[in-house]
């Protein structure tokens, strides 16, 4: 495999979701926080919110990044990073999630990702008066963009800003400026059947800033399913391995059509840095960058 466990989350980035939600009701006289989802819908709360569910490894990481850890009272199996993160209860998964888990919890905001699967979970949240939201966490710019959206939602609206402002220069400081050989790469997030990235994923997006070219920007989805003749046949000259070990379809037949898996030209990078995008993407790009450039060649 290229990806881990984490890759659960990256086979999901495809779905895309349809529906808004509505927060609890303003106390007379008190001004309301609002906010606006990725679907336009508006959410409202009384006050800033204290008790967060958040079942995206995305958004709890960008929570305690922004100084909400400490209001975090749910999370997926998946939330990992921080560390701190880990000593929150999990509430199972993030898609199609326990609702009475959820409930129990007593959460003022709930963050779920914005997903078909997803729709069900935040009409009957919403139905008990509780504050939901639907993200999309697939993108770079999603990063500052969240980071907008639901600081302000905790209290912490100066905090969104300013991470917003130091993630949109620590990745352009980061970005590859030019020159050298440009690496054609295949980033796999399956391997059975084969599951390329594509252009609608932030891996694609890193590949890119590294100096790379992702074989398949031409698929503007997260990711797809493409046949092992389709691989063959895009000239790649390496394959980013996201860990330390030669993936298992490195020693099966079927994949020797592809010459850079039967040569064993993989480029190896910590798996725990790309498994979502967020406030460690710019170490990501400096860690692809060098990567890449120290990389077999065909």
């Amino acid at each position: 495999m290229v990806l881990t466990r984490r890759s659960a989350w990256l086979l999901l980035t495809v779905l895309l979701g349809a529906v808004g939600c509505v927060g609890r009701e303003s106390t007379p006289g008190a001004p309301a926080i609002m906010a606006v989802d990725d679907l336009g819908d508006t959410l409202r709360l009384a006050t800033r919110a204290t008790r967060i569910v958040s079942l995206i490894p995305a958004t709890t990481e960008l929570l305690f990044a922004l100084g909400l850890g400490d209001r975090v009272v749910g999370r997926t199996t998946w939330c990992d990073y921080p560390a701190a993160a880990r000593a929150v209860p999990s509430l199972g998964d993030g898609l199609q999630p326990n609702l009475e888990a959820i409930v129990a919890a007593q959460p003022d905001l709930v963050v779920l990702y914005n997903s078909v699967q997803n729709v069900a979970a935040a009409d009957r949240l919403r139905a008990q008066h509780i504050p939901t939201v639907l993200v999309t966490t697939d993108r770079l710019a999603d990063v500052p963009r969240l980071a907008r959206l639901l600081a302000p939602l905790g209290g912490r609206a100066e905090a969104g800003d300013s991470l917003a402002r130091w993630f949109e220069a620590a990745l352009d400081s980061a970005t590859a400026t030019g020159g050298g050989h440009t690496r054609n790469v295949l980033v796999l997030a399956w391997d059975q059947p084969p599951i390329v990235i594509g252009a609608g994923s932030f891996l694609s997006e890193l590949v890119e800033r590294a100096g790379g070219r992702n074989v398949f920007h031409d698929l503007a989805a997260a990711s797809a399913p493409v046949s092992l003749e389709a691989i063959a046949s895009r000239d790649v000259d390496v394959v980013l391995v996201l860990g330390d070990t030669m993936p298992a379809f490195a020693r099966r037949a079927e994949w020797m059509s592809v010459p850079a898996v039967r040569e064993h030209r993989f480029v190896y990078v910590p798996s725990a840095l790309f498994s979502r995008p967020g406030p460690r993407s710019p170490e990501a790009l400096r860690v692809l960058s060098a990567a890449l450039r120290a990389g077999p060649l065909p």
